[in-house]
């Protein structure tokens, strides 16, 4: 099943892996559009001397806010909105996201050493693998993002006693998004902090896009959490 995400990977540039980062795509892209995006924007790909970039491509599946068209799509949703239930489709992908991410596992690659995110609905899909799924990573990033007003990911988290060892949460969004609205992605992080969560929430001056600098601080946030020369492995 996790063969269907057609992972598309960028290796690390040193000869040893050391970890690895799951980026996920938002609504309508694609693993190889997203990596396409990136070098576009560092005029490089997004890449690490001791990590794997790893970019799946979601599901085609038939997408509601498409008028039910089929689109590369995490999950099916009502509207793009914090203000409607979640689809069951979401835990139906997150089972062959979790293959995937196991693989690495079982290739020699523990949790401490992985992180997940993405873009969009890419990020909201990490929020689900990282806090639900596999609480065991280091961090999750979410770039102009959010999650649905009571989503599973909040009940899943009240039951965790020791929240000090949940993820780490980096989260950027443009101030003119007009697509997923700032203050959404804004109080979903709130939220998560409010539980417990060591968070950082960054805004710019740009719409439903990435660009350099919040790029550029990802990387630098990543590098903290498994940096090069660690001795973990």
């Amino acid at each position: 099943m996790a063969l269907s995400l057609m992972p598309r990977i960028v290796p690390q540039t040193k000869d040893v892996c050391k970890g690895a980062v799951f980026f996920l795509h938002g609504s309508g892209d694609t693993g190889i559009g997203i990596q396409d995006w990136l070098r576009s924007i560092l005029d490089d790909d997004f890449k690490f001397p001791h990590l794997k970039v790893i970019f799946p491509t979601a599901p085609l599946r038939p997408y509601t806010p498409n008028n039910g068209g089929k689109s590369y799509v995490w999950f099916d949703r009502k509207n793009i909105s914090p203000f409607v239930s979640e689809h069951e489709t979401l835990d139906e992908t997150a089972k062959s996201l979790s293959q995937l991410i196991q693989t690495e596992v079982d290739g020699g690659i523990p949790l401490s050493r992985i992180i997940i995110g993405g873009f969009s609905m890419g990020g909201a899909m990490s929020y689900h693998m990282a806090y639900r799924y596999f609480p065991q990573v280091p961090g999750v990033f979410a770039l102009s993002s959010f999650l649905n007003n009571g989503s599973s990911v909040f009940k899943a988290l009240e039951t965790v006693s020791d929240k000090s060892k949940l993820p780490k949460l980096f989260c950027c969004h443009g101030d003119l998004d007009q697509l997923v609205l700032p203050e959404w992605g804004l109080n979903t992080s709130k939220q998560l902090q409010d539980i417990g969560i060591s968070t950082e929430f960054h805004k710019f001056n740009f719409y439903h896009e990435m660009n350099f600098k919040e790029i550029s601080m990802l990387r630098e946030w990543i590098l903290k959490l498994i940096p090069e020369n660690s001795s973990q492995l």
